[in-house]
């Protein structure tokens, strides 16, 4: 699909150059929100079940980047009711808040009603576009009750870049709410002439229905329940049904659907019950990310900032759960392909051949209020695309998809020989081709991530360690595509071009000094001579001279970048370091993995396994034992967890992917199809593991149960289950 050519408008400039940053008026770890999705809609809650109304709050239903309800708060007799647990299911179908009355002063000289004798259970439900909520209301108390049930409501209709703090200056009309017997709509008809409607639908009638407020009266006798519904869809529905029996369809649609998507990964089960929650989260977060496209399943970047389709991201998670589940890259590449830019479009940073970066369907991206509907400005998901369809053929052997997709291939490559290396010196460099678009257009792209020792930023086109890694793995995985395709003159010439980057490569970027490789070239070729985690992604590609690999993986796990819970973006020896900030100084999980899985490849296993245990170890301090998308990278002390980062997105797909991941490279684990092999090169158990079971671990039409298990410093590896004649080979 060719990047469509947008209008701009003026966008505001900042004076401190940073753009679009997430605003932190509201720390979402202090308020540890509940969220759901499905689909293009996801809902981000407070413990209570509430939508909080506040100035920075994200709380709300949203749809397609638009928020539809922006407050929702339940009160009883007029007061916010007490908190009793909140929590997810385990498979992210419902969020469940049982809560309960605080005292009450009785009606009319009564009895005064103390606390704990009014359970109200609230169960929550995302499908197809709505919100259903079930309010189950039980009277404990020995005497009747009346009690006054109320739900408040409102509907900003504000894009996500307004809720993440950006000003608009003019903004569309909101409509008249229309007010019904048991039903309530908001509407909104946008700048982009769009009308967007929130429809809200009570069962039973409500008491009282205004357009901000839904009273129930409740007459409860001792011991009796009275059970409300409501629903919040972004769209009419198509055909009405009552409320409470559309709660219940969805509920069965949402639990039917997320139990098959999930049922093509692979199990996993250890001998650490701490593990396993997180394990069985991760891929429960992972199928609840993941959004159908017509293209197949996709995983969205993160909720709630980054609720949409994001290239890098998703290329990431594609390959951290490859092992699991390859239908997932297979949905990944194909969406991306059918989006591959054919044009330039400045705005867009559109460039023929280059692999999408974000995509967005709210006001402010129709309107070109910001860059993002259809957005090119990525350096790495080009050459990340081809990395994953070579790691997917490899996996899969299925070469008729990928030779379906050798043609999208073929246009990154030829992007990165003849766009991506910006001044043809060999280097692939970004430079935003409009003052609206990223200054920093590596996965670290805050204004200020890339700089020199003294501080001071990099200008110019910027040639990115790790991308020069990522370019050098694409070269290798399109040379083994193109061999297996039949193209053996291409084959060779692919592989020529990777040698030549190579013998090249570590003459510019290794730093003796250092230790290690420098962070970028700047628009001079200068150095940034930066002790970065960036360095790890050299050894994840194998671009690394065999003879350095040792004293990168030193450097990164040095106090200096090690810091017990990950491995930090940036060492504490660094100018601009700053353990709270977003890239310069706090640990990504993902980050951390891709350079675990690089330390493996050169043979250092027990850092890896090490990393296993500091990622575990922070899970544990986690609410759901859930991965966030980065945290802050102060040191870790005994007996506390890591700090968290006050805006970080959670659930994130490649933080989301970072356990699974670390336990196929901690295994070693291989597929060779064509050879019908399941391989295990060197498989440790970190120390918090003596076994671990994958069961329906598939490769073609077989499937296997492989159990392993720690024998004083060697791991037994037991075929417990098998399907098929695929071969099982622990290799040293």
């Amino acid at each position: 699909m060719t990047a469509a050519a947008i209008e701009p408008a003026a966008l505001p400039a900042r004076e401190d150059g940073a753009q679009f940053q997430i605003g932190a008026a509201t720390s979402l770890q202090e308020r540890r929100p509940r969220t759901l999705k499905h689909g293009d809609c996801f809902a981000v809650y407070d413990a209570n079940g509430d939508i909080i109304s506040a100035p920075g709050s994200p709380d709300g239903l949203y749809f397609r980047d638009t928020r539809h309800l922006s407050k929702l708060h339940l009160a009883l007799n007029g007061v916010r009711p007490l908190l009793l647990s909140s929590g997810l299911r385990d498979d992210n179908a419902a969020l469940i808040c049982d809560l309960t009355n605080p005292d009450f002063e009785g009606e009319n000289g009564g009895p005064i009603l103390r606390h704990d004798h009014i359970h109200i259970r609230r169960v929550r439900i995302l499908w197809d576009a709505t919100a259903y909520e079930r309010v189950v209301i039980r009277n404990f108390d020995d005497c009747p009750r009346r009690l006054t049930l109320s739900f408040a409501y409102g509907a900003d209709f504000a894009d996500v870049f307004e809720v993440r703090g950006d000003t608009r200056p003019h903004r569309g009309k909101d409509l008249p709410p229309v007010v019904g017997a048991d039903a309530v709509t908001f509407a909104y008809i946008g700048l982009d002439a769009t009308r967007r409607e929130t429809h809200l639908r009570f069962d039973p009638a409500p008491t009282a229905l205004t357009a901000e407020r839904a009273d129930f009266l409740l007459d409860l006798a001792a011991g009796e329940t009275r059970i409300l519904f409501m629903q919040a869809g972004c769209r009419a529905p198509a055909q009405e049904q009552p409320v409470r029996r559309s709660f219940f369809v969805a509920m069965r649609n949402a639990r039917r659907a997320l139990r098959v998507s999930s049922s093509a990964a692979a199990s996993i089960a250890t001998s650490n019950d701490t593990l396993n929650e997180a394990m069985r989260r991760s891929v429960s977060d992972l199928y609840m990310l993941i959004t159908e496209t017509p293209e197949g399943p996709y995983p969205y970047a993160g909720i709630p900032w980054f609720s949409t389709v994001f290239g890098r991201d998703g290329l990431i998670a594609a390959l951290q759960t490859l092992w699991l589940d390859p239908h997932i890259a297979l949905g990944v590449l194909r969406h991306l392909a059918a989006n591959q830019a054919e044009d330039f479009d400045d705005f867009s940073d559109a460039e023929p051949g280059k692999i999408l970066h974000e995509l967005r369907r709210s006001e402010m991206a129709e309107l070109g209020e910001v860059p993002f509907r259809r957005y090119y400005g990525s350096i790495d998901s080009t050459p990340l695309f081809v990395i994953l369809a070579g790691a997917y053929l490899e996996r899969t052997d299925e070469a008729e998809h990928v030779r379906a997709l050798w043609p999208n291939i073929e246009a990154a490559l030829l992007w990165m020989d003849k766009y991506g290396d910006r001044d043809g010196d060999g280097w692939i460099e970004y430079g935003r081709r409009s003052e609206t678009g990223l200054a920093n257009q590596g996965w670290k792209d805050s204004h200020d991530s890339i700089f020199h020792a003294d501080g001071a930023l990099a200008r110019g086109s910027i040639a990115l360690v790790e991308v020069q890694a990522y370019a050098y793995g694409a070269w290798r995985a399109a040379a083994t595509i193109a061999a297996r395709l039949g193209f053996m003159e291409r084959a060779a010439q692919l592989d020529a071009r990777a040698d030549a980057l190579r013998r090249r490569f570590d003459a510019q970027f290794f730093d003796e000094e250092l230790g290690t490789y420098v962070l970028a070239l700047d628009g001079e070729k200068r150095p940034c001579r930066v002790r970065s985690s960036n360095a790890g992604h050299v050894l994840f590609t194998g671009l690394a001279l065999p003879e350095r690999a040792a004293s990168v993986a030193t450097s990164l796990m040095s106090g200096a970048s090690f810091s017990g819970f990950g491995i930090r973006t940036i060492a504490t020896t660094e100018a601009r370091y700053n353990p709270m900030s977003y890239h310069n100084g706090s640990v990504w999980p993902h980050d951390t993995t891709l350079v675990a899985a690089g330390f493996a490849r050169y043979g250092f296993r027990h850092e890896a396994a090490r990393v296993f245990e500091a990622l575990f170890a922070a899970s544990t301090h986690m609410d759901l034992r859930r991965l966030p998308e980065l945290f802050c990278g102060f040191p870790r002390r005994r007996g506390t967890g890591p700090v968290f980062y006050p805006v970080a997105c959670s659930p994130q797909a490649w933080a989301t992917g970072s356990m699974l991941y670390m336990m196929q490279i901690c295994l070693g684990l291989k597929f060779e199809p064509r050879e019908n092999v399941i391989r295990l090169h060197r498989p440790i158990l970190p120390d918090f593991v003596d076994g671990v079971t994958l069961r329906r671990l598939r490769m073609g039409k077989n499937t296997l149960d492989l159990s392993l298990q720690r024998a004083d410093h060697d791991v037994l590896v037991h075929v417990a289950a098998r399907d098929g004649d695929c071969r099982v080979v622990t290799s040293l």
